[in-house]
């Protein structure tokens, strides 16, 4: 080789398009058939149409002192899957026929999620426990509650039972002792019956008046009276204006005070169809048979009407 001409081997000179000079003709240079001009050149051109898709590509060797390039794969024919395609990547997504299918994301590939169902089955059987018991609670509640009633109960009903108790005689007294109305009661003196002032309890709202002469008078014979002590007398009546008050006799003995008859419900001078209103006081009788009057004596003041006596025992107040 002489200065300034290497050959047309070498790279520099290597120009594609050398043949279409003059001194790249002298140099030998000819039109692509593999090459870009030169013989012997790095690059290896192939003629369009030349290479075979879906072919496996062989590997060019550069011979020496030669550029040699490696052959880079070649893709498949548009619609053909590549020789080098990974099963599952082919036009479509799906994998070739007869190859094995793919796993799902996140690595199961065993079928139904059997953890799922295990946790499911076992929520259900902890409900069903749990509705047992809660069962089973409450019958106990109930069952106690059952026991505890009859403890309650079985003393109340043997002391109802029994007649020897001293609270079952004193109901039976206290429903067996009378109540007396006007027209009931032995008129003495200038007494009468009555039914022009409104307001009375008793039957037919008949009351005594003319109570206020001396001499007037009503006597009750009680019958029945299941033993001596105290008894409570209630008088039910009406008066106006002042107060007043009328000579109780027990079996033909004074009581010690006269009944009080005050005018508690503040009924005006005259106004007796609101001056009704009770009275009582604490009388001893005797066993069986008494007798209860109310008279106008000297001193008394009497101007009051009268309607109903009844009788409870012991000292009450209503």
């Amino acid at each position: 080789m002489t200065p300034g001409n290497n050959g047309a081997s070498t790279p520099e000179d290597d120009d594609p398009f050398g043949y279409l000079y003059a001194d790249g003709q002298a140099n030998g240079a000819q039109p692509p058939s593999g090459g870009y001009g030169y013989p012997n050149s790095v690059s290896r051109v192939r003629t369009v149409g030349e290479r075979r898709y879906g072919q496996q590509p062989q590997q060019q060797t550069a011979q020496y002192g030669q550029y040699g390039q490696p052959t880079v794969p070649q893709q498949g024919a548009y619609g053909q899957p590549n020789g080098h395609t990974a099963p599952g990547t082919a036009p479509g997504g799906n994998a070739p026929s007869g190859g094995r299918r793919p796993a799902p994301s996140g690595g199961r590939g065993r079928g139904p999620n059997t953890k799922g169902l295990l946790i499911g089955a076992v929520a259900v059987l902890a409900a069903v426990v749990v509705g047992i018991a809660v069962v089973m609670a409450n019958g106990s509640d109930d069952d106690s509650q059952d026991d505890a009633d009859q403890v309650t109960t079985a003393p109340t009903a043997t002391a109802s039972a029994s007649p020897s108790e001293s609270g079952a005689d004193d109901a039976d007294d206290e429903a067996e002792l009378p109540t007396i109305d006007a027209k009931a009661l032995r008129l003495g003196g200038a007494a009468a019956l009555a039914s022009d002032v409104e307001g009375a309890q008793a039957d037919g709202g008949i009351y005594v008046a003319n109570l206020n002469q001396v001499g007037s008078s009503v006597t009750w014979t009680v019958d029945g009276i299941p033993e001596e002590g105290t008894y409570t007398l209630f008088a039910h009546y009406s008066t106006a204006g002042d107060d007043q008050s009328m000579t109780l006799t027990i079996n033909g003995k004074k009581f010690g005070t006269p009944l009080s008859m005050k005018n508690y419900a503040h009924a005006a001078d005259g106004d007796f169809a609101k001056g009704w209103t009770t009275t009582y006081a604490y009388p001893t009788l005797t066993k069986g048979t008494n007798t209860v009057s109310l008279s106008c004596e000297n001193g008394d003041k009497c101007n009051a009407l009268l309607d109903q006596l009844w009788l409870k025992q012991g000292q009450v107040k209503q």
